[in-house]
């Protein structure tokens, strides 16, 4: 597994707060993938130059496409690996010089949620509700899209079972002592009041005949001046009235604090029929423009991820620096911390390849290193005034093309609601308004996996449509603002998801060949030998060292489910090209039963006719009537890679979770 972030608190020796250094064995792989670019080149340009059959152009022209936009793809994931950061943090109680508990900015919890379980739910919000903080500072919602009775209840119970813990009855007896404090001066002072009226009268009317009496009264004034507390010309009496309104307002501050020790609050919209809603994004919107929330910082929660304790305290720290010449922390231009996801509930062996610490790992510490690591929903915390900046600044220019809008203001104006992956094209947005990001790799949360094959479907079918809508609305190669390697970052993850259609190249090659020896390239023999295995094998080399320490058998899965899942890779180009309305669909929480081999008929048919030209290569190799056996068992053991590659969502598709032993 990649190593974590380190903490720094048992590190007297580190001097500052924070650091980064390059991952180790970074300059391995840089050597690795210098010559792994360079050989794949050489081997794209001898195909290209020497071994396409120009006898059968209808097959050999798309396989060397496939090629080369492998090719490109590769290098583009390379170089997005090429400068992976580790970071080092202090927790925010633990910063050198120290920042007072007082000067802690204050958070908001978003807990998105759209029809999930009650129990679930209610396990997140506990979970924020203890995290270890300030409890004036911290503001847990349940941002429910549903709207459900049974929601705002569980939240209602919530917020009483709060006010009852240790920590929130600690801090209302504090406020209740202040406020009592207060009251007692006041009530002090509301009893000198008649007195100072009448002894204010009456050195007035004695000033007036004695010149000594007014002199001293001048000389008052003076050093009231001196002090900085009033001008001149004003009684005992009127300063005691001022303090007496200072009083009665901190009191009114302190009945407001009291009220504001309700933490956890319940936030349900109503949605207008045949009006836009925005989904995720409009819930989040809803919530900031709602008059309800306040806080500086905002961390985004799925309603099924848990957070740990420590949370806040480890990531917030990035917000702010230290100036020396002042003395002071301020903020800087970090707009979002992400952290890690990870699942609680994965099966053994994963079938479905939700453990994802190749792109919570060198994916994003090397986007990190190129200030571009991606927002992914949740587990992240936002900078409020970074989000409403660029935000309504999206929303003024969706204004000018379409007045109409202007009811969407309080659904539009922070997350993008553009695309239905809002979280990389709120990244991006924030990225060209020049606000930077930090990728923070500790795991600080964990969340439940869909455990169904139509779940997970539904979910990577929704990442890729949002992703390619996000390339059409706002192409990063074109967007203002974007460095060249944020742009890179952004391409290269759209440009990932058209692979859909070169990989049905690559596994229809070896059984158009098992039927009627059309072979696309014209050399197997020791010239494509020496061309393609030397880049193969640096090829892999260099993922082994970008991904050294994740284990062999998740990134096998990886490799697995981007090549299986092919058709709907190509049903996600089609269905945004073509123009087809994409809605947001929630990724259901808990387990679908029923038998998905319906949902993988493409790759059945595929490992079908492997099965059956393989098989059928045999026999004519048994009946001496093959022609030349070494390009059948090269292409053989091409068909038998894809048919492992493919397997796996034939797997998934049937797979069922072991039945617990009944409990004695």
């Amino acid at each position: 597994m990649t190593s974590p972030t380190t903490i720094l608190e048992n590190a007297p020796s580190f001097i500052g707060n924070m650091r980064s250094r390059l991952k180790d064995r970074t300059l391995l792989f840089r050597y690795l993938a210098e010559i792994n670019i360079i050989l794949g080149a050489w081997y794209i340009f001898w195909r290209f130059n020497h071994s396409i059959n120009f006898n059968v152009l209808w097959i050999s022209i798309p396989l060397i496409l496939a090629e080369l936009y492998s090719f490109i793809g590769g290098a583009m994931f390379t170089i997005g690996l090429w400068r992976p950061l580790e970071r080092e943090v202090r927790s925010l109680d633990q910063l050198r010089p120290s920042l007072a508990v007082n000067d802690f900015p204050t958070v908001d919890i978003f807990i998105t949620c759209y029809n999930e379980p009650v129990e679930m739910v209610e396990e997140t919000a506990k979970a924020a509700l203890n995290i270890e903080y300030p409890v004036n500072k911290l503001r847990v919602y349940i941002l429910d899209d549903g709207k459900s009775d049974d929601m705002r209840a569980m939240s209602q119970m919530l917020a009483i079972e709060d006010l009852r813990s240790p920590q929130n009855q600690a801090e209302a007896a504090r406020i209740e002592n202040e406020r009592a404090e207060l009251e007692t001066r006041l009530y002090q002072l509301q009893e000198l009041l008649p007195n100072t009226k009448e002894a204010d009268d009456f050195l007035q009317n004695v000033a007036e005949s004695h010149p000594a009496v007014k002199f001293l009264l001048t000389l008052r004034d003076v050093f009231v001046i001196m002090n900085g507390k009033a001008t001149t010309g004003i009684s005992v009496s009127d300063r005691l009235l001022i303090e007496q309104k200072r009083l009665e307002k901190e009191i009114q501050q302190k009945e407001r604090e009291s009220s504001d020790l309700i933490r956890c609050r319940y936030i349900g919209r109503t949605k207008i029929k045949g009006q836009p809603h925005h989904a995720k994004a409009g819930n989040i919107n809803h919530a900031i423009f709602s008059g309800e929330t306040h806080g500086s910082f905002i961390l985004t929660l799925d309603a099924d991820h848990i957070p740990k304790p420590q949370f806040l305290k480890r990531v917030l720290p990035y917000f702010y620096s230290f100036n020396q010449w002042t003395g002071k922390y301020e903020g800087n231009r970090i707009a979002f911390v992400q952290t890690p996801q990870d699942f609680y509930n994965l099966p053994e062996g994963d079938p479905y390849g939700h453990s994802a610490h190749l792109f919570y790992g060198p994916i994003q510490q090397g986007k990190d290193g190129l200030n571009s690591a991606f927002y992914t929903g949740t587990n992240a915390i936002l900078r409020r005034e970074a989000l409403l900046n660029v935000g309504l600044q999206y929303f003024s220019a969706a204004l000018e093309q379409d007045s109409d809008r202007i009811n969407e203001f309080n659904l539009i104006g922070g997350m993008s609601s553009s695309s239905i992956t809002e979280d990389m094209n709120t990244a991006m947005r924030l990225h060209s308004a020049g606000w930077q990001s930090v990728y923070h790799n500790e795991l600080l949360a964990e969340g439940l996996a869909p455990d169904d094959l139509v779940s997970t479907l539904k979910q990577r079918l929704r990442w890729a449509q949002g992703t390619i809508q996000v390339l059409l609305q706002e192409n990063p190669l074109t967007k203002s603002g974007l460095s060249f390697w944020q742009r890179l970052q952004y391409f290269q993850t759209m440009y990932s998801y058209f692979s859909g259609f070169f990989t049905l190249i690559f596994i229809c090659c070896p059984i158009i060949f098992f039927f009627t020896d059309i072979i696309p390239v014209s050399a197997y023999g020791a010239d494509f030998a020496i061309h393609f295995f030397p880049a193969f094998v640096i090829n892999r080399l260099t993922f082994l060292a970008a991904t050294w320490g994740i284990p062999a058998g998740e990134l096998w899965r990886s490799e697995q489910y981007a090549i299986a899942l092919f058709p709907l890779f190509i049903q996600s180009v089609w269905s945004v090209f073509s123009g087809i309305p994409l809605s947001f669909q929630v990724t259901p929480k808990q387990r679908q039963s029923g038998n998905y081999l319906y949902l993988v008929v493409p790759q059945l048919t595929i490992i079908a006719l492997t099965v059956v030209g393989m098989t059928w290569s045999l026999i004519r190799f048994m009946m001496g009537t093959l022609s030349d056996p070494w390009v059948h068992l090269l292409n053989s053991s091409w068909a038998i890679y894809n048919v492992c590659l493919l397997s796996v969502v034939v797997k998934a598709a049937v797979w069922q979770p072991k039945e617990e032993s009944p409990k004695v």
